[in-house]
């Protein structure tokens, strides 16, 4: 998901006439109300796990004697009620920071815990995004400033053995982006999927801009339910806290729906044929969802006309 307000757009006001810096102050003043009411609500999860709902993408927290991990950090104007959030669980500050993907929903906040010390990790593709302007369904989004870029960048994954636990970071290939990380707290037996699963809020959002795909996300999907039981906790990037049998049907309706346009494809049909179709609508049932069907069923269409990606890193 896009950041709710393009910062070279705000620039771009602010060079401009006083019709259009006032035009900026009411925009900064309308961004300044849509976060004022948000609260950050924790949910222990295990002992020194927890996850933070805010606005955003949900917020996976480990905290102990090594030091606080956070996964993701939604907005940058919530990183204060973020940071209380944290101290009332009885955590020291940020220390280590992962992002499960670019978007600015997961990642917003970079800058100001990466200004307050915080080491922030995520995937090769990640920062190579932040780098540069990115395409969003909001127009293009301006390269990150330094201090908001991933330090330590990983191809397959990492360990961190914190907090007498091992946290396992995993890369999965071309899903909601290019650059998605699972988390998964070993003892805890807690995984954060970022975006690579929505929970009942919204059909998924494939981000073909930034190199996703359908089928990495079912393959995603497929990895996880091998490595989760029924007493996994598992943290979606939006909706609710999921069980694995929430993800067991998630992963059937990606099977589902992309079987019905693959045979579609085969069949010779168009994108506007298929989505009258329906394929998604026993689905589509949330008014306020974020992904809607007819979008969804476009960016399956569009993912099955792709061939296999070919990463281009090394080992």
């Amino acid at each position: 998901m896009s950041q709710p307000i393009s910062r070279t757009f705000a620039a771009l006001l602010l060079a401009a006439s006083p019709l259009a810096l006032s035009a900026c102050s009411q925009s900064n003043a309308q961004e300044a109300d849509r976060f004022a009411s948000v609260e950050i609500k924790a949910e222990p999860l295990a002992e020194g796990v927890a996850v933070l709902f805010g606005a955003g993408g949900n917020i996976g927290v480990s905290y102990g004697p090594d030091g606080t991990v956070l996964i993701d950090d939604q907005f940058a104007p919530l990183t204060p009620k973020i940071q209380a959030a944290i101290a009332d669980l009885g955590a020291e500050p940020v220390t280590y920071l992962i992002n499960t993907h670019w978007h600015g929903d997961h990642s917003g906040g970079n800058e100001n815990f990466g200004k307050a010390g915080a080491l922030i990790m995520a995937h090769d593709h990640v920062r190579e995004r932040m780098l540069g302007i990115q395409k969003s369904g909001r127009g293009n989004d301006p390269a990150s400033p330094v201090e908001a870029l991933p330090t330590v960048t990983y191809h397959d994954g990492l360990k961190l053995h914190l907090n007498g636990d091992e946290v396992q970071v995993m890369h999965m290939k071309h899903g909601h982006t290019d650059g998605d990380s699972v988390i998964f707290w070993k003892k805890a037996n807690v995984l954060h999927m970022g975006d690579l699963f929505f929970n009942e809020v919204s059909l998924p959002f494939i981000d073909l801009n930034s190199g996703g795909n359908v089928r990495g996300v079912l393959a995603a999907a497929e990895k996880v339910l091998a490595m989760v039981d029924d007493d996994s906790k598992i943290i979606p990037g939006h909706g609710p806290m999921a069980t694995k049998a929430d993800l067991i049907a998630y992963r059937d309706m990606l099977k589902t729906v992309i079987g019905a346009v693959a045979k579609a494809q085969a069949e010779g049909k168009s994108l506007e044929a298929v989505q009258a179709m329906k394929p998604a609508a026993r689905w589509d049932i949330n008014p306020d969802a974020f992904i809607k069907g007819d979008a969804f069923v476009e960016a399956v269409y569009k993912s099955l006309q792709q061939p296999d990606h070919v990463e281009d890193h090394a080992h």
